[in-house]
C-alpha cells in the first residue's frame, strides 16, 4: 500500500465532473492516512519537453522556467501516481498531457514511483471513448514498470455536477483507500 501520493488532475473546469471525482478519490485517501500531493496543471504554466537532453546533463533539472519542477521533485517522493483527465477528443487533456511528456526528465534518475492509477470523465456514453487514454496509461505503467492500481471510467458526462450520486464516486473514495 502507497503511503505518499502525487495528484495530477487535468481538468480545466474547477468545478467540473473530473475534479469532483478526483475529490471523492483525495477522501478516501486521507481517510487511509496517505500524504497527498495535487496539483492542478491546467492552472499552472507548464511547457512541452522540447527533446533538448539538458535535463539528462543537469540531474533531471529541464532548461524551461515553468511550473513543473514542484511536479518532478515531488514525483521523485512519491509511492504512487493519479493521473486524473477529462477525455477530450479521445485523449487525456493538453495539459496533463504536457505534464507527462515532461515526465521524460526523471528517466535518467528514476522515480520511486511503483503504482498508478486512472480518473477519468467523458461525455461520450460508452467507456469506449476512453481507450485510448486508458492504453496511453497502460503503457506509460508497463515501460516505468508501475502497477497498475486501478482505472475508474465514468462516462456520460456533459454538464457540470452530472456526476453527483454516480457510482464512480464511490470506487474513486475506495481506490484512494486501496491504493
Amino acid at each position: 500500500m502507497s503511503k505518499s501520493l502525487v495528484v495530477l488532475s487535468g481538468s480545466p473546469r474547477k468545478d467540473g465532473n473530473t475534479v469532483r471525482l478526483t475529490e471523492a478519490f483525495i477522501e478516501g485517501a486521507k481517510a487511509a492516512d496517505k500524504n497527498i500531493a495535487l496539483f492542478r496543471v491546467a492552472g499552472l504554466q507548464i511547457g512541452g519537453c522540447r527533446g533538448c537532453g539538458h535535463c539528462f546533463k543537469h540531474q533531471g533539472v529541464c532548461v524551461q522556467k515553468d511550473d513543473m519542477p514542484p511536479i518532478l521533485d515531488a514525483l521523485r517522493k512519491a509511492d504512487a501516481l493519479v493521473l486524473a483527465s477529462p477525455v477530450y477528443f479521445f485523449g487525456v487533456t493538453a495539459q496533463l498531457k504536457l505534464a507527462i511528456d515532461r515526465f521524460y526528465a526523471l528517466l535518467e534518475l528514476g522515480m520511486s514511483v511503483n503504482r498508478a492509477a486512472l480518473l477519468l470523465t467523458c461525455g461520450n456514453s460508452s467507456e469506449s471513448a476512453a481507450e485510448s487514454s486508458v492504453s496511453m496509461f497502460r503503457q506509460i505503467c508497463a515501460y516505468q514498470r508501475w502497477e497498475e492500481a486501478g482505472v475508474i471510467v465514468a462516462p456520460g458526462l456533459h454538464n457540470l455536477g452530472e456526476i453527483g450520486g454516480r457510482p464512480e464516486l464511490e470506487q474513486a473514495r475506495r481506490l484512494g483507500e486501496s491504493i
